[in-house]
């Protein structure tokens, strides 16, 4: 048997001394660009030889400080990134030279405005709509505004050589990822939800493409030749539940941890929302103009933003076929208006399709995971 727990040891270590990673790469001299969306181009800012980071989102911890400024009646992930950026307890935030941002929701909109006075700002005009030939020549447009801006942050000219390069290095990273995910469509489930999330943690907190996707391909070759030889590390009875909805994170590990209880009877197969499949699964064309490739691969990406979004049905139901869903799980944050309003299309849309499906909304506060527990160990029965 190969020893899968070691690796996922590493993940951790690795995702752990992110930080400090980061901090050794900024000393090096390279440029350091947040993001908080998964809208954001990593390609163009890897061809500027910047380094792309994922943003601190989804604590607890610092809302409080943000309420200051901020309407308590708003977005958790929108109160903690700014509370982060605000408190200066994100280290990422800490060592950006520049943050970028996009216009999906109103309250993320606004909230830019404020964090623009903690650091350099560049905030790409989404399009809410994804048919139609000036939605992507809007979002072209935008890719090109940002493209200049990177090149004046890193002193670089971007060329289309370096951007096939960078496009190409992503897809060989999101290729490595899809295919761990495409484990759930082994006949028994192999991984938890915690470890799908961690592994989606770990590729971006390596900062080096080839590196993490290395490790996780040696992880995938592991967990599948050892389920070859007979390993079987999750229940091979256990209800095969697929999440939803918004973004997942530290806060929410409670929904994953509820639905996996021994009471709850359930695995997580697979996460259909920002920072898996909706980030992986999506992959630039390599030939033609690599700013054209990047605009309609970004545009694509069926966010709730989106009106109408019908991407995000297709995308569930192909999901749900694949990986032999039992049921659908839709987390939506408090106040994320346009998750809680599509939860009824959607709701609609599965019942047609005989997968049974369950909304539930929260926050990043651990005092609803009793009552998380009740309703989906009442889900499981249904199922």
């Amino acid at each position: 048997m190969r020893n899968v727990e070691k690796i996922f040891s590493e993940m951790r270590e690795t995702v752990h001394n992110g930080p400090v990673a980061i901090k050794k790469l900024r000393e090096s001299g390279r440029k350091v660009v947040g993001v908080y969306c998964n809208y954001t181009p990593w390609e163009l800012i890897s061809a500027a030889g910047a380094i792309p980071v994922a943003l601190c989102s989804t604590s607890e911890k610092p809302i409080a400080a943000a309420e200051r400024h901020l309407p308590r009646n708003l977005c958790p992930l929108i109160k903690a990134s700014y509370g982060h950026a605000l408190t200066d307890t994100c280290p990422y935030f800490h060592f950006c030279d520049l943050v970028v941002g996009e216009t999906t929701c109103d309250g993320k909109k606004k909230m830019y405005e404020l964090l623009g006075e903690l650091r350099p700002l560049h905030i790409m005009q989404l399009p809410q709509e994804q048919d139609g030939s000036m939605s992507l020549k809007l979002w072209r447009h935008e890719m090109d505004r940002l493209r200049e801006r990177l090149e004046v942050l890193c002193g670089v000219k971007i060329t289309d050589k370096k951007l096939s390069d960078a496009i190409a290095a992503r897809n060989a990273v999101n290729k490595t990822a899809m295919r761990f995910f495409n484990l759930a469509t082994l006949p028994d489930p192999v991984v938890g939800g915690k470890e799908i999330m961690l592994v989606s943690d770990y590729l971006r907190t390596t900062f080096d493409d080839e590196k993490g996707a290395a490790l996780v391909h040696e992880l995938t070759e592991a967990l599948l030749n050892n389920y070859i030889d007979g390993e079987r590390r999750r229940d091979s009875f256990a209800h095969r539940i697929l999440i939803t909805g918004c973004p997942m994170g530290e806060s929410l590990e409670k929904v994953v941890d509820a639905l996996e209880s021994e009471s709850g009877d359930s695995v997580v197969v697979g996460f259909e929302n920002c920072g898996c499949l909706k980030c992986y699964g999506f992959s630039a064309e390599e030939t033609g103009d690599p700013m054209d490739a990047l605009a309609k691969k970004y545009l694509s990406i069926p966010c709730s933003v989106m009106s109408p979004n019908e991407g995000r049905k297709e995308l569930l139901l192909e999901y749900v076929r694949k990986y032999r869903a039992d049921g659908v799980i839709d987390v939506i944050l408090q106040a994320c208006h346009t998750y809680a309003v599509e939860s009824y299309t959607i709701r609609r849309f599965l019942a047609a399709e005989g997968v049974p499906y369950m909304a539930v909304e929260t926050d990043y506060s651990q005092g609803d995971t009793g009552q998380l527990s009740t309703r989906f160990q009442a889900f499981a029965e249904i199922l």
